[in-house]
């Protein structure tokens, strides 16, 4: 199979990232052929708001670049991972087109909520789920703290709601858990061709010694991942184990400042996938407090992988994912005392108890969340986005015979059919 895979890289390096290049070494390492189409945010240092407003909404040169692909490679599938903002939905009506199958991951809740994360003043939010105009989020200014950045993506995602992208340019979506499939569904995404697909750990880490005698936080210091109520909790409970922090972002001087006044606490910082996992590996356990819908949550397939078991939010995708008391614990999202409390509760348990928990959040990793599954789950989407292309065009075909049919018929019948016109007297 030959597949176009689309993406625009963030500035800082995350998830979606990981996940297209993992995906693209899983195509390559099967036998099939990979062509990327891939821009970078870095772009836009250069570029005027309007024109990156522009750009957002329908950005032609992509659309041309990739029509060019596709008349040379001939793309059996295009994946885009993330189109926002450089390439754009524009993409999809081009490859639709053309007769290529379109797939569009869900990494994120962009195509539904312009601030991303179905979250505002640090708390879960529906309010543009499902609204044919997403005005909540400029009056807020949910995206980057901007009404007129706001405006942009709401923008986008109305355009392309009365396109008619995602109903008639899109074969086959999929996200990362039922959690967030459900909240695309409840947005008027169409629900049979909005799938399921989870994260995986490639390459598989194996299973690492634990015992460390510390907790791990890994991931994007922003507010989103419940920094502040992590540091809350060292901060009010001296009896807490020590923590190692691994990442950057925003809320990077806040975790320096707790390093400075707690010795439990060490600061990594930003580390490689190579250095991470290995410090998962022995960690005691892994800490997930975010405060949003996370659609996934990768941390906690590479904890399992590790046979790391995992204190998460008792929210959004975490609560899919981790099966309390058997892979982990979860606490009520946004309270440090719960996470006091559920920390507590994972110390006080027997060694062998440990050991148990440690096993079956290994057990997890190896039902959901290897390569080969992955693999196997996404030539699955790629199928059935193939054969929806094949059925369209058999209908086209089919329609294109009838009307040659009934053209000829016509023909036929003109010049058969005795005259009608009125006879002529004498």
């Amino acid at each position: 199979m030959k597949i176009l895979l689309c993406h625009t890289a963030y500035l800082q390096r995350g998830g979606e990232q990981k996940s297209f290049e993992e995906e693209r070494q899983l195509l390559v390492a099967h036998g099939h052929q990979v062509i990327e189409y891939v821009r970078s945010n870095e772009e836009l240092k250069n570029k005027n708001p309007l024109t990156s407003a522009q750009l957002t909404l329908w950005n032609r040169q992509a659309s041309r670049e990739v029509e060019q692909i596709i008349g040379k490679e001939r793309p059996d599938v295009m994946h885009c991972t993330n189109t926002f903002p450089l390439i754009s939905p524009s993409v999809c009506h081009t490859a639709h087109r053309h007769g290529v199958a379109v797939v569009q991951a869900l990494r994120n809740y962009r195509l539904i909520c312009p601030g991303t994360y179905l979250m505002r003043d640090g708390k879960p939010c529906n309010d543009c789920v499902g609204q044919a105009i997403p005005w909540p989020a400029v009056l807020h200014r949910c995206y980057r703290d901007s009404a007129a950045a706001s405006a942009v993506v709401a923008s986008m995602v109305v355009l392309h709601r009365a396109l008619g992208t995602w109903q008639r340019k899109v074969d086959a979506f999929f996200s990362l858990t039922q959690f967030a499939r459900q909240r695309f569904v409840e947005a008027g995404f169409p629900e049979d061709r909005t799938h399921v697909k989870y994260n995986c750990v490639y390459p598989d880490p194996g299973v690492g010694p634990g015992g460390g005698g510390y907790l791990v936080f890994v991931g994007r210091l922003s507010p989103e991942k419940g920094v502040a109520t992590l540091l809350e909790a060292w901060a009010s409970d001296q009896t807490l184990p020590a923590l190692k922090i691994i990442g950057d972002g925003p809320l990077a001087e806040n975790v320096r400042d707790a390093k400075n006044r707690d010795r439990r606490i060490e600061w990594l910082g930003e580390l490689s996938p190579d250095q991470v996992l290995p410090i998962v590996g022995q960690a005691d356990a892994l800490l997930m407090p975010s405060v949003w819908y996370e659609t996934f949550g990768r941390t906690i397939a590479e904890a399992f992988a590790t046979g790391t078991p995992v204190v998460a939010s008792r929210l959004g995708a975490m609560q899919e994912l981790v099966e309390a008391d058997k892979t982990g614990y979860l606490f009520e999202a946004g309270s440090s005392a719960d996470l006091i409390q559920k920390v507590h509760a994972f110390n006080r348990l027997p060694v062998e108890a440990k050991q148990s928990m440690r096993a079956a959040a290994r057990a997890a990793y190896e039902k959901n969340f290897t390569p080969e599954q992955n693999y196997q789950r996404l030539i699955e989407i790629y199928t059935i986005a193939q054969q929806r292309v094949s059925k369209r065009k058999h209908i086209q075909r089919s329609a294109l015979s009838l009307k040659h049919r009934s053209t000829l018929v016509g023909i036929e019948q003109s010049e058969t059919l005795p005259s009608t016109s009125p006879a002529k007297t004498t």
